[in-house]
């Protein structure tokens, strides 16, 4: 029997923690190509460092529409613009940025693309997971969506010019004490978060306070000795100039917290016919339907695929013993709400769109579906249906 009181902590990063510096700019990229030809395939990876951004992976697409390489430059260079870097160490119009991005594996090709008698395959063989829980509106575990909500205040703010002493990089983790399987209280905030020379870690924990009272519930701000605001003291020399990055290095913040399990595969930089980004998208999906509609607390959904097969092999849903319906028939059900086969899944949720930018930082999940398609994994038009089971 699973434990019912309990700590449990997420953290999150901030648009400009390293990490998800590239997963933005890996994001643009697709969004640049998948904006001109909706069927692009793209895998790309970055890496930042001082000064330096590499890009690196495949792409396909009609070479009369293919962006140069001087519009791919101009992509990364405005998506760090954007999060903020101007700095001495990692400046956007000043680093160096080397382009080894170059075409797609025929031999992949051959598996992946739809042909005669032969549909298009998923893009590579995968566990993909999804997740949802009544426990927030947003139907997202409390823990990662707090942490994640104190750093995107942060930003907006220092953004608008309010808070002027943040700069883009920054972390947040936040532990809630759990009873009876639900979140009653906060027991510690973690925020560190890089800013301009000049100001004391108290200034800047006075800074950061307000932000996290309007975060959290009413009443749930952690005690005075269990609210951490840069530990460590100073943190000036931060992002890319303090720590290298890469793409794909925080699945567990893009995701659950933690909360749920993961696949392995990540999801930035990659286009949709990769399914450890659009399986994961539509196990969220069918997850956050079964708890809107009513059919179980929590749901866990698994599938799995194999590289170049459309069928996906397996479906499996959890609900932690939360159901008022078999999960037999949940699973029977799903099936035949939705087509999860790779172009089954991008045509439900209508994924050939430049829509993946936007999801790089603050996570894919628990966010508002966008009137142009971004999100739309995050809609719960089925719930209605599936309320039929009860």
């Amino acid at each position: 029997m699973s434990r019912t009181s309990y700590n449990f902590t997420s953290e999150s990063v901030s648009e400009g923690h390293p990490d998800k510096v590239c997963d933005r700019i890996s994001d643009s990229i697709v969004d640049l190509f998948i904006g001109r030809f909706p069927e692009a395939r793209v895998a790309c990876e970055t890496l930042t460092t001082t000064n330096l951004i590499v890009l690196a992976g495949e792409v396909r697409m009609p070479e009369d529409l293919m962006p140069s390489l001087e519009e791919m430059e101009k992509t990364a260079r405005a998506a760090v613009k954007d999060i903020g870097y101007h700095q001495k160490g990692f400046h956007w119009r000043t680093a160096e940025l080397i382009n080894r991005l170059h075409g797609q594996s025929g031999d992949i090709a051959m598996g992946v693309d739809a042909a005669e008698n032969k549909e298009e395959g998923a893009g590579d063989q995968g566990i993909m997971f999804g997740y949802a829980t009544n426990e927030t509106p947003e139907l997202m575990p409390a823990p990662i969506t707090y942490s994640h909500q104190i750093l995107k205040r942060m930003a907006e703010l220092r953004k608008s010019g309010e808070q002027p002493e943040f700069e883009p990089d920054a972390k947040s983790q936040v532990t809630l004490r759990y009873e009876n399987g639900r979140p009653v209280g906060v027991e510690s905030v973690v925020v560190s978060t890089q800013h301009k020379f000049g100001f004391t870690p108290d200034d800047i924990r006075e800074l950061v306070r307000p932000i996290v009272t309007e975060v959290l519930p009413e009443g749930w701000f952690p005690p005075e000795d269990e609210f951490y605001v840069n530990p460590t003291g100073n943190f000036v020399i931060g992002g890319p100039d303090g720590d290298a990055g890469l793409t794909g290095r925080k699945i567990i913040v893009d995701t659950y917290g933690g909360a749920a399990p993961h696949g392995g595969g990540a999801f930035s930089g990659k286009d949709p016919t990769k399914v450890d980004r659009s399986a994961a998208y539509a196990c969220r999906y069918l997850a956050k339907n079964v708890v809107a509609a009513g059919l179980a607390d929590r749901c866990t959904i698994q599938v799995s695929y194999a590289i170049g097969v459309a069928k996906p092999l397996s479906l499996y849903v959890n609900c932690e013993g939360t159901e008022k319906v078999d999960p037999a028939k949940i699973e029977n059900a799903l099936r035949d709400l939705m087509d999860l086969s790779p172009k089954g899944i991008r045509t439900h949720l209508q994924l050939n769109k430049p829509i993946y930018a936007r999801t790089a930082a603050y996570g894919h999940f628990g966010r508002t579906p966008d009137a142009d398609g971004g999100f739309s994994w995050e809609k719960v038009d089925l719930a209605d249906q599936l309320k039929t089971l009860l």
